[in-house]
């Protein structure tokens, strides 16, 4: 990432914090299923931010957002859970106010004692949070005398509470973001070889910045999950039914050029699994070559580039991977991401720097019971794909300007 140019920041570890009350913008856009966190990686991420804050008697009040609540109070985005399963990985109380600017939040906020944290609710209750609209953003950094940013996820969003508030308050960079910054300006910069990316997911127009900058880096780069049927198409090959992004054939092109004139060995999927109705018990044909039959729909990677894409993994000294092989949301079309989260691990034990970026990777690796076992993990796909495209995030550009 040597072409972007360099953000001076402050750490959270340079500003005099004793007894201040510190205004702590979190990433706690967990997935929750009926009032209930089936994930709680993004919360058990800022624990090192805050255990830090509270050994300093800060009075912390930590703002986020949940989900796409449309400008407006909606009880399934509470943040109410949030706060409890946070008080439960903390070990310490975690109070909760049903407002995050307002008389009750600033009753709640005049309420904390050194070392005491608090949790406002959801800014996106407010339409003004993502019109970063001023007058919200001076309400929310009335709540503070400094501001620390360690919501990485929202980095690429120029908010009020990423952005907005940064004109107000003096700021610096948490604990989350400055390892988020580390592992991928190391991967980027001086990677140790050979270093391998798997790109998936289901839409090549969602990556085609990021492959493109990959190529100037890696020495393999593995595709699968949908996006991988437009780059067959490209090379003539009938992928069948399955996702396909005709407009952008002429582009999946282009970055295979770029790859052969860059000495990148590019992998695509030699063979799938396919069905003709996508479904958890549909029947399963396992093709034995790169094309699909023309009644059925392409849903995983198959058995023999698993292994390959495998074989790769294990010989790699870096790994970046983004994006599921398949739709590993159904258990049979998960071997390919199950897969490839394992070899990530075992890569891992050898000394790789394994780095993984994207909430359904993260569910990968989660459902593979694999958590820990990776150098890192990303809490923010898309903020870690625009760094890794060269983008300047507007969230660490106001901050380096505040």
């Amino acid at each position: 990432m040597t072409e972007k140019p360099a953000l001076k920041l402050k750490r959270l570890q340079d500003l005099t914090l004793r007894g201040k009350r510190v205004l702590v913008r979190v990433d706690y856009n967990v997935p929750i299923k009926g009032f209930r966190i089936s994930d709680n990686a993004r919360i058990r991420e800022t624990l090192k931010t805050l255990e830090y804050l509270i050994e300093q008697d800060a009075r912390i009040v930590l703002i986020s957002h949940l989900g796409r609540p449309k400008g407006k109070p909606e009880p399934r985005y509470t943040l109410r859970s949030v706060a409890d399963e946070l008080e439960r990985l903390l070990k310490a109380p975690v109070a909760f106010a049903p407002d995050c600017v307002g008389p009750e939040a600033d009753k709640a906020v005049a309420a904390l004692k050194p070392g005491g944290v608090l949790l406002l609710e959801n800014l996106r209750f407010h339409a003004e949070e993502e019109a970063n609209e001023p007058a919200f953003a001076k309400a929310l950094a009335k709540h503070g005398e400094v501001f620390i940013q360690d919501a990485f996820g929202a980095l690429h969003r120029a908010h009020a509470s990423t952005s907005g508030v940064t004109k107000h308050l003096p700021g610096a960079i948490g604990l989350l973001v400055q390892r988020e910054l580390e592992f991928l300006d190391r991967a980027m910069g001086n990677p140790a070889r050979p270093f391998t990316a798997i790109i998936g997911g289901a839409k090549v127009s969602d990556k085609l910045a990021v492959l493109d900058k990959l190529l100037e880096r890696v020495d393999v780069l593995l595709i699968g999950g949908g996006m991988a049927y437009t780059f067959l198409a490209a090379q003539g090959i009938s992928v069948g039914k399955s996702l396909l992004e005709k407009d952008q054939i002429e582009a999946a092109k282009a970055i295979i050029e770029k790859g052969y004139n860059k000495k990148v060995e590019i992998l695509l999927p030699a063979d799938h699994l396919a069905v003709r109705v996508v479904a958890p018990d549909a029947a399963v044909t396992v093709t034995q070559a790169m094309s699909i039959p023309a009644d059925l729909i392409g849903v995983d990677i198959g058995p023999h580039t698993v292994e390959f894409f495998v074989e790769h993994v294990s010989k790699s000294k870096t790994v970046f991977w983004n994006g599921p092989m398949g739709i590993f949301e159904m258990d049979a079309f998960a071997r390919g991401s199950l897969a490839v989260a394992a070899a990530m691990a075992e890569a891992t034990k050898t000394g790789a720097v394994t780095i993984v970026g994207g909430g359904d990777s993260l569910s990968v690796i989660a459902k593979a019971g694999l958590v820990g076992q990776m150098s890192h993990c990303s809490t923010g796909g898309g903020a870690s794909l625009e760094l890794l495209e060269g983008k300047v995030l507007p969230g660490l550009a106001a901050l380096a300007s505040c």
